[in-house]
């Protein structure tokens, strides 16, 4: 479901669930998780491109098929400590560790945990037809893949929530002037491929040590945040208002379902 070739000098991820518009199932995640300590480990590597098959770049979560194992749950937000990335935040932040250039080439939808993944990469490139979306609310959730982290440094704060508490779509160019996806362009993987070679030309010690350097400055002290995200989306799973959401977006019903407001903390 996820592939990796690794082809001269560049890794290149291809998302291959085509038919559930690369929806993120749990062993997509693993192998996802898998792939990234691969590459890490690589040094002939000089880029990452992370792709998709067929129409659109990834959906999100598959919802209904993650949470029919509830062991599946357990296994996607578990950490040995508060402050430690889970599974569901490496496949997000483990990009930005690795010492070299990560694109996303972003096509149709991109929603939920796919624009999560996608922002972790370095640089986003989207063809004029891709939507984005950051989903959770949609089903009483909140974000909590690592983006809380990420967000700060590419969108202002009132564009952000209004993507978060509405989970509306929006199109590609909208998403550039919010600052989430880095270039439009009808032919994105040439873009990408032209980016590369010019990258070839420079010193991958001098490319790591810029990538590193710069996320420490744009990337706010994280362990506090990466443990609120999960201990929020733990508290919100375990409430009504949860389950009314994510019954109604199962659905897909128009009609206004019934939330009572109860104290948060």
């Amino acid at each position: 479901m996820v592939q990796l070739d690794t082809i001269d000098d560049i890794a290149w991820i291809t998302l291959k669930r085509a038919e559930k518009q690369n929806a993120l199932s749990f062993e997509m995640f693993k192998q996802l998780d898998q792939i990234i300590h691969q590459i890490r480990v690589n040094h002939q590597v000089r880029a990452v491109i992370i792709q998709s098959e067929g129409e659109h770049f990834c959906s999100g979560l598959d919802v209904q098929s993650v949470t029919k194992r509830p062991s599946h749950i357990i296994k996607l937000l578990i950490k040995l400590l508060p402050g430690n990335q889970n599974l569901v935040q490496r496949v997000v932040l483990g990009w930005r560790t690795l010492p070299v250039p990560v694109y996303a080439l972003l096509q149709g939808n991109c929603l939920g945990g796919g624009l999560h993944i996608a922002l972790g990469a370095d640089f986003r490139i989207a063809k004029p037809n891709t939507q984005v979306a950051i989903m959770e609310s949609r089903w009483g959730l909140c974000p909590d893949m690592g983006t809380s982290i990420i967000l700060p440094s590419y969108i202002n704060q009132d564009n952000a929530l209004l993507l978060a508490m509405s989970a509306e779509r929006i199109d590609a160019h909208q998403a550039k002037e919010f600052g989430l996806v880095t270039a439009v362009h009808d032919n994105p993987l040439g873009y990408i491929e032209q980016q590369v070679n010019a990258l070839r030309h420079h010193s991958p010690d001098a490319l790591a040590a810029i990538k590193q350097l710069y996320n420490r400055a744009y990337t706010p002290p994280s362990r506090r945040l990466l443990w609120l995200e999960t201990w929020y989306q733990i508290k919100l799973l375990c409430t009504k208002n949860t389950r009314v959401a994510m019954k109604n977006g199962v659905k897909g019903s128009n009609n206004k379902p019934y939330f009572k407001r109860a104290k948060w903390k």
